[in-house]
């Protein structure tokens, strides 16, 4: 063989070579890696919607927060890289049990993949694809209320297991603690307006198209927080406590469009037009980009509908 063609044959080698090692032992860029997913927890031959968000903390670490099936927005206080995957940890939640979650995983074409290490010690396998940004290039068309709530009985509407609910003198009610209520229609932006009430230490929620909870809590008194009265379950605070006495019949008008949510509670404008960065703790699934039901919290407390009315947008 010439010289020349030996040294040809030696960088096509050395090409060769450096292709099998970047596509074996890639390092992972941080664009790659930083945003919003939307996951999908395999767990038991069960699907757990859940949300990973990862961001820059200053000039090279990265931080963020994950949502799992159950339970508010859990900070992570490191994402790691090393050898082609990333990893990170977050101490329980809810959980009885003391054990981290520990998170490995990889970026790939369709998005990133990984495995769970769960408290109990059992690894679980996920999948993830970047969450939509939900943004309108148009203001809304608002089209004519629809009444959820018909007064008389709970058609439009299934129990997600044993049903509590009853209807009594034109009022849904969750006497106790029980199943989740949703729609059978869905939605994609809309306006919603409801009146309820609940006795004192109850706790229950709206989820706007089955994913973003709004909490409906017994809170008069207390500073306004994200879990309490009024807030997006783990993500925004209302700017006021607007909460009245339990007992009392209480309303909420709420506005969603994209991402874009405002909560009138009682009156007083507690949130105007924030992102909702993600869904919440016991959201249906985590597919964001479709429409979805409105679901009322029956698993927490004792609950009391009077009124549901849905103003979808065209």
């Amino acid at each position: 063989m010439k010289s020349g063609s030996s040294s040809l044959f030696g960088l096509i080698l050395l090409a060769v070579c450096c292709v099998a090692f970047t596509t074996k032992g890639q390092e992972i860029k941080t664009s790659d890696l930083e945003g919003r997913w939307d996951l999908v927890i395999s767990k038991d031959g069960t699907d757990l919607p859940s949300w990973l968000e990862v961001r820059h903390s200053g000039n090279s670490t990265l931080v963020g927060r994950f949502v799992y099936a159950n339970g508010s927005a859990r900070p992570i206080s490191e994402v790691k890289i090393a050898g082609g995957k990333f990893n990170f940890s977050i101490p329980p939640q809810w959980e009885k049990e003391t054990t981290y979650l520990d998170f490995e995983g990889n970026v790939t074409a369709e998005g990133l993949k990984g495995t769970m290490k769960y408290v109990d010690n059992k690894t679980y396998n996920w999948t993830a694809t970047r969450a939509p940004l939900l943004k309108r290039t148009k203001e809304p068309v608002w089209d004519k209320p629809i009444n959820l709530f018909n007064g008389k009985d709970m058609k439009g509407w299934k129990a997600m297991g044993d049903n509590q609910w009853v209807v009594e003198a034109g009022v849904l009610k969750s006497p106790k603690s029980g199943s989740n209520l949703v729609s059978y229609d869905t939605f994609t932006d809309f306006k919603l307006h409801v009146e309820f009430r609940y006795p004192k230490g109850s706790n229950s929620g709206i989820y706007l198209r089955g994913r973003y909870e709004v909490q409906i809590i017994d809170s008069k008194g207390s500073e306004p927080e994200d879990g309490l009265f009024g807030g997006i379950y783990g993500f925004l605070t209302p700017n006021e406590m607007a909460a009245k006495d339990a007992g009392e019949w209480q309303t909420y008008d709420i506005t969603l469009v994209g991402r874009k949510v405002t909560v009138v509670a009682n009156g007083k404008a507690i949130i105007t037009e924030q992102l909702i960065p993600g869904i919440t703790g016991g959201a249906l699934d985590s597919k964001e980009g479709e429409p979805g039901p409105i679901l009322i919290q029956g698993d927490h407390g004792a609950i009391e509908f009077k009124s549901i009315v849905i103003t979808p947008a065209r």
